[in-house]
Formats: structure tokens, sequence, C-alpha cells
């Protein structure tokens, strides 16, 4: 015992109710023990004391029982199963028979196998109907079954065997309340779809009340209850009669229910399929209503999902024969293939046909081998494709088109070839659009001519190397440049196009530069079709910028890509001239802005930048690209080579190329061109073009999109504005899908914002639980140390938000490579990585990691607290803290994971920075306060004691005052417990 504590010193102190916060800190939880009752097994003896589990015993079916008991008991439910079902084999006795079923019964129940569990419950009550076990049992299985009426049915014979069973009055009452609420459900659901068809069905009935009841048909779809209930009231004849009314309001309601009642559901799905036919479902989708387009489109790919895995329901052995959707799915992909070369299709029924073939032909995986929809789609289709590819509408007798709709062909292209897995399959590829160009290529009729041109544009956008090829082939290049100079306005705009798509390659602009610049000169200067001239414009800025930009590699002399860019930007800002022209001013800038003199100027015309915005928010998505062209260059967040200094000057002393920086690509330069891109409202723009359609916004462009977020989002200043602008939500999808490296960046630029900004504004509703796992992803040792400790800081705010993102942290198994920066070098990262752990130790999983043994994490936490670094220090005490205030037996194997504990904790104590003193008393009375009495007494008998007395003693002060008042607990606490004794004075 330990004398000298004055009473008077102690006569003011008041009970603290206290809680440690950290960044956005982390709350001490009290656990509460809940004791649970449920009906066992028959079993005569407990054994409680038994050291080792039975063996397995072979042919008696009793030991067999008894052993499955004990089993049972022991927690192993598989043994049990398997004693169980050795003994039934064996056993002769009906009653015994019965007791072992009934106890197997129990098992299944324990392994959720609810089917079993009831199918041997009926076994032991066909041998006693009165086995109120079993039934009780089988009325459990029956209501996980879903099978309310029959599990009330039993729990009611339960209870009239046992009537004052409180277990059995709870459940009847219970299972009775369910059974009135579905009944409830049901007939009310009946009624509704009733009055609803009644009221569709009636031809007087007022129009706004007939639209009103479809969009209620709608919402009703979406549940899989309202979806049955549809059906089964011959929903489906009635919802085609509404498609056959021609209104488009109807035909929208009838497609967006059938949509509904095929999500989830393949039985369902396939039932409809064949009601309704898919040639049905196309000439729906042919409609030229966008809405309507799109609405088909919907309901044709929640068919693929139901029909390819979207439904997880167990339909049992006839699957396999009932439900075989291969046929379907061969009818409907042949289907979407006719549809995209049919002129009875319109351009918007033609984009989502092509947008459909886009997302479900190629492998979502490519490490899965089947591609065999790709190579069906090439044998069956690809001629079809390259027909779309080639259409110039400026002629007669063409296909319907949309703005998008070549593009979307394009891509489709792409991704098809892509998809391909050897040299044979890439070599038919390439022979089928080899023998298609040269089918059409006849000198006699040029319309044929420039559709074959026109196909090569559209394999240059797309599968590059193939169009690459077909434009080596001898005499492609040469009618490219001879169209230039005929008469038809026509020739020449798909010849320039052609020369602009295949001058990609620094060899194709070299034979280009030679042959073709002088062309094109002529007809921009010559010709008075503004879509031809903005056209040779664009080829000319493309040649312009052939070297990228190395600034010794100028193509043009010094000022002309400035001119090029100027009349770009004059076209872009003139609203007179049509969209899909100024599109091209885009395309010409795009290229240009490898000049770092033409950045510079562009970002200075902030109608320029404006005026592309606008056009990156319209309906044209074709100029996506161009757009995030421009603005990786702007920004200078293209890929760049490592410079390596020793091989330059190699490379000077052998006479090779050495590529020159642009002294306006210099980071203040780039900087000043970031400010002034979100001054213009870049972010918004950045945003709606996120949303685009998914064919048309390829994994380059997103990746793309991603880098000029990451560029816009450096300086912490700027993060603001780009979260309210919308930037934070449209870098989720980004950070999802795409490009390995358009993720990371994207991940990054996410990590950025979520370190500083408040998640409920950043990233509203539920999407903040989307931003967990691109940061997790960032703290992969693939990534670079600033990729790290933006990932931990951000996670560490996500952290300090709430129970619910500290638990979605830990599901993403984010706990490992956090503890492993722990033990980083780097103090940043080290210190980052503290601080998340800190802010997560108030969560369950995290607790039982430090409780388990075998591991330092405790003692690299102790450790931690004795470093020079206050931030760190600050992290750890505080994860400290939290743990042993949560978990009492922390506080004991804190004493002996290192012999430095109370050297440690007594230099906190003492420390000049409040905060960690505070977070160190808090430790000391959680170790007071633990159930460990000799902990205490360890403690009182060191030099804490007087630690604790003088800060105690000390006057109030606000700015140490919580140190102040939890030492003075810390005494109190010692005195209950009898560790020390008030001191009084003689009276």
């Amino acid at each position: 015992m330990c004398n000298g504590w004055s009473i008077l010193a102690l006569s003011h102190l008041i009970e603290i109710h206290y809680k440690y916060i950290l960044r956005s800190g982390g709350r001490l939880h009290k656990t509460e023990k809940v004791c649970h009752k449920h009906y066992g097994l028959e079993v005569q003896t407990i054994y409680a004391e038994q050291d080792t589990q039975p063996t397995l015993k072979m042919g008696d079916p009793i030991q067999l029982k008894d052993d499955g008991n004990k089993f049972f008991q022991a927690g192993d439910i598989d043994k049990a199963i398997q004693c169980y079902t050795e003994a039934i084999k064996v056993c002769k006795d009906k009653k015994v028979l019965a007791v072992i079923h009934r106890n197997r019964s129990a098992c299944y129940l324990k392994k959720e196998n609810y089917a079993n569990a009831a199918s041997d419950a009926s076994k032991a009550i066909d041998v006693d109907a009165a086995d109120i076990k079993a039934l009780y049992r089988r009325c459990q299985a029956l209501e996980k079954l879903g099978k309310l009426d029959m599990a009330f049915k039993d729990v009611q014979r339960c209870a009239t065997i046992e009537p004052k069973n409180k277990t059995f009055l709870e459940t009847l009452r219970r299972l009775g309340a369910e059974i009135q609420a579905k009944l409830k459900t049901t007939f009310s659901t009946d009624s509704r779809v009733q009055n609803m068809f009644d009221i569709l069905l009636d031809d007087e009935m007022e129009k706004e009340k007939k639209e009103k009841a479809a969009n209620n048909l709608i919402v009703l779809s979406r549940e899989d209850a309202g979806a049955e209930r549809i059906f089964q009231n011959n929903g489906v004849p009635l919802l085609l009669n509404m498609i056959e009314t021609g209104k488009p309001e109807m035909i929208l309601a009838a497609v967006r229910t059938l949509s509904g009642m095929c999500t989830g559901h393949k039985a369902r799905t396939m039932a409809i399929i064949h009601m309704v036919g898919v040639d049905k479902m196309c000439s729906i989708m042919a409609i030229d209503n966008e809405e309507i387009a799109l609405a088909t489109c919907n309901l044709f790919q929640c068919i693929n999902d139901s029909l390819t895995g979207g439904d997880k329901r167990e339909y049992g052995k006839e699957e396999a024969l009932v439900l075989d959707a291969s046929k379907d799915l061969k009818t409907i992909l042949l289907s979407l293939l006719e549809m995209i070369a049919s002129k009875k299709v319109s351009g918007h029924g033609r984009d989502q046909a092509l947008n459909l073939l886009c997302k479900n032909v190629p492998r979502k995986d490519k490490k899965d081998q089947d591609n065999s929809k790709a190579l069906f789609t090439i044998d069956h289709g690809l001629k079809k494709i390259l027909k779309v590819c080639g259409q110039v509408p400026e002629l007669p007798d063409q296909l319907p088109l949309t703005d998008n709709t070549q593009l979307i062909a394009s891509v489709l292209l792409n991704k098809i070839y892509d998809d391909l897995k050897c040299d044979p399959e890439r070599d038919n590829f390439k022979d089928i659009c080899n023998e298609y160009i040269k089918s059409k290529i006849d000198p006699n009729d040029m319309d044929k001519t420039i559709h074959a041109i026109n196909t090569i544009s559209g394999l240059l956008q797309g599968p590059f190397d193939v169009g690459n090829a077909l434009v080596g082939h001898q005499g492609i290049m040469e009618m490219m440049v001879a169209l230039c100079g005929s008469e038809r306005e026509v020739d020449q705009m798909v010849a320039v196009e052609a020369l602009i798509h295949s001058s990609s390659k620094m060899s194709r602009a070299s034979f280009i530069i030679t042959n073709g610049v002088s062309l094109l000169k002529d007809i921009y200067k010559k010709t008075k079709n503004e879509r031809i001239k903005i056209r040779a414009l664009v080829g000319l800025c493309k040649l312009g910028s052939a070297g990228g930009d190395d600034y010794s590699l100028r193509q043009f002399a010094e000022g002309s890509t400035e001119k090029l860019a100027k009349q770009c930007r004059k076209w872009l800002c003139n609203p007179q001239i049509d969209t899909k022209t100024r599109k091209w001013a885009i395309e010409g800038l795009a290229y240009l802005t490898n000049d770092a003199d033409v950045k510079d100027d562009f970002v200075e015309d902030e109608l320029a930048m404006k005026a592309m915005f606008e056009l990156a928010k319209s309906k044209d998505k074709t100029v996506l690209y161009a757009v995030a062209c421009t603005l990786v260059n702007c920004t200078n967040c293209y890929e760049k080579k490592e410079i390596i200094p020793e091989l330059v000057q190699l490379a000077k002393f052998s006479k090779q190329h050495v590529p020159e920086q642009h002294p306006k690509d210099k980071k203040d330069f780039i900087e000043k061109r970031v400010k002034r891109l979100l001054k213009a409202g870049v972010t918004s723009a950045l945003a709606v073009m996120v949303k685009a359609d998914n064919s048309i916004l390829t994994d380059q462009t997103k990746e793309m999109l991603s880098r000029v977020f990451l560029a816009l989002s450096e300086d912490p200043r700027d993060r603001g504005t780009i979260v309210a602008q919308g930037g934070g939500k449209a870098l989720i999808p980004l950070a999802l899908e795409g490009t390995d490296a358009g993720k990371v960046k994207a991940g990054h630029a996410l990590a950025k914002i979520a370190a500083i900004s408040n998640p409920e504004i950043a990233f509203p509703g539920e999407r903040v639980y989307e931003v967990v796992r691109p940061l997790v992803n960032l703290l992969s040792t693939d990534r670079d140390g600033t990729q790290n400790y933006e990932a931990l800081r951000g996670l560490t705010n996500l952290a300090g938000y709430s129970e619910k993102l500290r638990v979605k942290i830990v599901k993403e198994k984010a706990l490992p490579e956090i503890e492993n920066y722990m033990f980083e070098e780097n103090d940043q990262i080290r210190q980052a990585a503290t601080e998340c752990m800190c802010n997560l130790v108030t969560c369950k999983e995290v607790q039982d990691r430090y409780l388990q043994d075998g591991n330092d994490k405790l003692k690299l936490l102790v450790l931690l607290c004795g470093e020079d670094d206050e931030k760190l220090q600050l992290a750890a005490a505080g994860a400290l803290a939290m743990l042993t205030a949560s978990q009492k037996k922390l506080c004991t194997k804190l004493t002996l994971v290192t012999t430095q504990w109370l050297e440690i904790l007594q230099r906190m104590c003492l420390h000049t920075n409040p905060k960690i003193q505070h977070r160190a008393l808090v430790i000391i009375y959680n170790m007071l306060d633990s159930d460990n009495s000799e902990l205490g007494k360890k403690l009182i008998e060191s030099e804490m004691l007087e630690i604790l007395s003088v800060i105690g003693k000390a006057e109030d002060n606000p700015k140490r005052q919580e140190g102040i008042d939890v030492s003075r607990m810390c005494l109190v606490k010692a005195m209950e417990l009898g560790l020390i004794k008030p001191f009084s004075s003689p009276s």
C-alpha cells in the first residue's frame, strides 16, 4: 500500500465520461454477452470434462449413435453426421432408428442443409407421430425452405402436445403473423395487377390513368413476387396488346415491365422469350425512337444475364433438360447480327444492337478459354459489321445511321479482334476483311470504291493493325491520294478522312507528308464546302503533329501549327456550323495540342474551351476520344518515358536522335493550364463524359479521363472544386472498370480526394462504400510509394467516418496490407498506416487480431509509441488506448510483449504534447481498470504513481485538462483498488 495522497487534493474530483479520437476518431464499445437457448439433442450424459474426442466405431448402432452425440456436443458436425449415417445403415430397431434420424436432422439444421433436415425429421415422425423434437426440427427446416404453412402445422402440433412451452407458443405466433402478411401481400398484389389490367384494357379509360397503370406495372415487375403475379395473371399477352397499340408510352411501359419480369429468373425468362418471340423484340428495337430502342436493349440484356448466370435459383435435376438456354442465346445473337445490316432498322435500333454485341460477344475474362461467341460472330456477322463501317450517308440508298453508329461498329470490330486467341483466328479475320474490301473496289463504280475506303477508315479506328495492313496493300494508298483530287466532294471527304485515320504511325505519316500534304493544302484552299475544308485541315493538323511532343521533330515550319490551331478554335466557337463538322475541329486540336505553344494558346481561349466542353456533353459521343486526347495533352498526363542522362549522352555521342522538351511543358506552365481548365468547368464535362454509353467510352478513353482527373487533383486546393462539380462520383466507375493503368490512376485520384474531403459530401449515399475497393487495390506492393501513402490517408479518413465503412475496409482484406506498411521504413507511409489502424481498432474483427497469440501486432504498437515522431506516437497511442479500453485482456498482454512497456508509457505520460500525454494516461487508466490486480500493483509500485501525482495535482489548464482529469481518475481508481490510501493531516 502507498500513502501520501492528500484527501483535500481529491475532494474536487468529478467523474468524467471520455472518448478518444484521432483524426476522425474511434469509439469505445461495451460488449454484451447474450445467452442463446436452442433445442438440443436427446443426450443422457454431458461430457463436459472429456479431454479427448470419441473415435469412430463401426457396427454397433447404439455406440455409433452415442459417438455421434459426443461429436455433436464437441461441435464436429461432419463427424456426427458420419456416425449417424453409419448407424442408420446397420440399425434394425425402428425406435432407435427414429432417434438417430432425429439427431441427424439436428446436424443438418446446423449445416443449413434444410431439405435433408426436413427429410430426416419426417422419417422420425413416421415412426412416432408425437415425436415433439422431430416435429419442431421439421418446423425449423420447413420455415427456412419458405414453406410457412407446413411449418405452422408442425409447430401447432407441438403446442398441442406441450401447451405451456414458451418456445412453441412464440414460434406459433411468429409464423402465424408471417403467413398473414404473406397472404395479405399476395391478395393485395393480385388485386393491384387485376386492377391495372382492367384500366389498360378499357378503351374508354382516360389517357392519364392508363399511363399511370402502365407505370405501376413497371414498378411491380421489379419485385419478384409482383413479376410472378403479372406472369400468372396472363400478363404477357396483355403487354403484347399494349405494344400493338403503337403508342410510344404504352410500348415503353410494356417493354420495361418485361425487363423487370425477366430479371434474375431463368425459367420465367425462357417462357417470355417463347411467348413474345425474339423477332418481335427485334422489331420493337428497330423502331425509330431512342427511348424505345434503349429500353428494348435493356430487355435483351436482362434476358442474356438471366440465361447466362444471373439467376441463382436451384431448379433441381430437371434444369439441364428444361432450362437449356443455348438455343435461345444463339437465336438472339443471329437476330442481332441480322439487325445491324438491315435497312428496316432505325439508326437508334442499330446502335443498340451493336451495343449488345459489344457487351456480350467478347469474353468478360481473358482467362476463360471459350471465345466461341467471337468466332461465331466473325463467321456469321463480320461482313455485316464491315458494311455498317463502309456506309457513306451522303450517298443514296444507305442504311439509317446516327452520329455514333459507325464508331460503335469500329469499337465492336476491335473488341472481337482482341478476343481472338491465336494467329490462325486473327488471319481468318484479316482474310474476311481483305476479301470484303476487294469485292467492293470497282474502278467503274466510284460509289462502291468509296464504300471500301470508308470501311478501311472504320477498321483503322478499330483494330488498327488490320486496317493498317489493308492500307499497305498495293494501290490502296495511291487510290486514297487520287480520290483527294476527285471532282466529287463526297469522294474528297471520304479520302481525306481515310488519310487522317491511316497516318497514325510515323512511317505512314512521312509517306503522306511526301505524297499528300500538297493535295490536302489544295483541297483546303480551293474547296468551298466547309465539311471538306475542316477535314483537310484536320489532316494537316495530324501530319503537323506526327512528332508528338518532341520539340525537335516538328514536321512543319515554325508557327504553322499555331495557325492551324487558331483556325480550329475559330470553327469550334462558331455556332452556325453543325455539330458534326465542329467535332472535326476538336479532332484537329487533339493532334495539334502535342505542341506546347498550341496548348498554351488553347487554355487562354476560354470560349474555345467552353465550346469543347459543351460538345463533350452533347448527344454525339464520337467526340469523346478527341476531347480526352486534347485534355491529356493540355495537362501533360500522358505516359512519359524516363530519360536517363547517361543514355542521352551516349545517344548524342553516337549521333542518334534525342527527344527535346518544349520550355512550356515544364511544371509551372502545366499547373497554370490545369487552373485554367478547372476555371472553365472541365470537371462537369468529364462527369458527363463518364456517363456515356459503354461501347463508345472505350477502356482507352476511360484511361485518358482517369489521367486527366489525376492531373486535376494534384493540388489539394483544387480538390474541393472537383468534388463540387461531381468529380468524386465520376471517378468511381473509372476506378472499377477499364484498363489496369486507368483503374490505378482513377483510384489514385480518388485517394487524393478521399484523404481530405468529407466522405458524405464527396461520395453521397451508398457510393462511399464503392470507394473502398479502389483504395485497397492501391495498397498492393506493385504500386509506388506515393500511391500507397495516398491510399492509406484516404482509408484513414473513411475509417473515421462510420462503423459500416470500417467493416467494409476489413471485408476488402485491407488489414494485412495496412499492418505490413506499419513496418515500412518510409516515415510517412508508416505514420499513415498507423493512423489508419488507429481508426480501425474499434472494429471487433481488428481487436480479435490483436488478441490472437503468435504475432507481434501489439508489440509493434507499443514500440511505435516510443518513436520520436510525434504524429506516429499520437496514432499508435490512440490505437493502444482504444484497444485496451475495448479488450481488457490486452492490458495484460501489453506487459508481456516487450520489457520496455513501462518505460515507454512513463515517457509518454511526461510528454510535452498534451494529446500524447492524454492517450498515455488513458492506457494507464485502462490497465488499472483491467481484471488483473497485479497489473495495477506493478504500475503503482513504479515511478508511475509519482508521475500521476504530479499531473493530478497540477492546476486546471484548458490546454492540458484532459490529461489532468484522467490522471486524477487513475488515482481514484488506485484508491478504490486499495493500492493507495488518502493522506489525512492531524487535527
